[in-house]
């Protein structure tokens, strides 16, 4: 198969290529297995650090050859092949303590992540939250920038019970960050935090580039607010059904089933 007439399809985990438990079906994952022996590439495109996709792919069977793996919001993208990183930003380590700062100020939760650990000023309801599925180590301490000596990929406010009051948080950040960072929600309760420069859109154009295949044999998957630069991005975007309407309306196609239902087994083989 020559370069151009390669595909590549990225997707979402949660509520997209994952089903409510966690897990791929047997029917969606011999539609991947079959999308790749074709010569395809296969990239999970997710919120969710490096740390825990790797570990998603290596507990489900993900790992195919010729996959890759984008975390935290388009931040890093990661050769599963090669074992190392094609691309990787983060948040000026300048803007860490005023944002952690401004997040006490309006009493919301905020974390940030290392490549092997979450870093929070405290363990409180919305970190254990966080962590029920996301099992990445978690180190507390008095001062986030004694842990964070890198521009962390990415930084997650939680918010359970007061979306509001996160709303009024992200709008603060925004004035004081201008447009150096992007904020997006990712389900009802996370707002994600990361450089303006990524976003899952960003990296369907960056991979396609690294890979030499044309954009118009780019797939995209998702359901969340997240996802939408990604879909707007990908020759074809997928929206799943049980996706929030601001996604299904930008989407080219919506799935017949949801993601408990193997919504995306059907799509997977037509872009074979």
């Amino acid at each position: 198969m020559s370069i151009s007439a390669k595909k590549i399809f990225f997707f979402d985990l949660d509520g997209t290529l994952l089903t409510s438990g966690k897990q791929v079906s047997e029917k969606t994952m011999d539609a991947l297995k079959k999308f790749v022996d074709a010569g395809n590439h296969f990239c999970i495109n997710t919120g969710r650090a490096i740390d825990s996709a790797k570990a998603v792919a290596s507990d489900l069977g993900l790992n195919f050859k010729g996959s890759f793996l984008c975390g935290s919001d388009g931040t890093e993208i990661y050769d599963v092949d090669k074992g190392d990183y094609v691309y990787k930003v983060g948040v000026p380590l300048d803007l860490i303590r005023p944002i952690f700062d401004l997040a006490k100020e309006y009493d919301v939760h905020i974390h940030a992540y290392t490549e092997t650990h979450l870093v929070s000023l405290n363990d409180g309801e919305c970190m254990k939250y966080y962590r029920r599925v996301i099992k990445t180590p978690l180190i507390i301490t008095d001062d986030i920038l004694k842990e964070v000596k890198t521009p962390p990929s990415k930084l997650l406010s939680v918010e359970l019970h007061d979306h509001d009051k996160q709303e009024r948080f992200r709008e603060a950040l925004h004035k004081m960050t201008g447009d150096v960072l992007t904020t997006l929600y990712s389900n009802p309760y996370y707002l994600e935090i990361f450089p303006a420069e990524a976003g899952k859109g960003s990296v369907v154009k960056r991979l396609s580039d690294y890979l030499g295949i044309p954009i118009e044999n780019t797939y995209a998957a998702g359901d969340e607010e997240n996802d939408i630069s990604m879909l707007q991005a990908a020759g074809c975007g997928i929206a799943m059904i049980n996706g929030k309407d601001n996604v299904k309306a930008c989407a080219d196609v919506i799935t017949k089933e949801d993601n408990d239902h193997d919504g995306l087994a059907e799509y997977i083989l037509g872009a074979i």
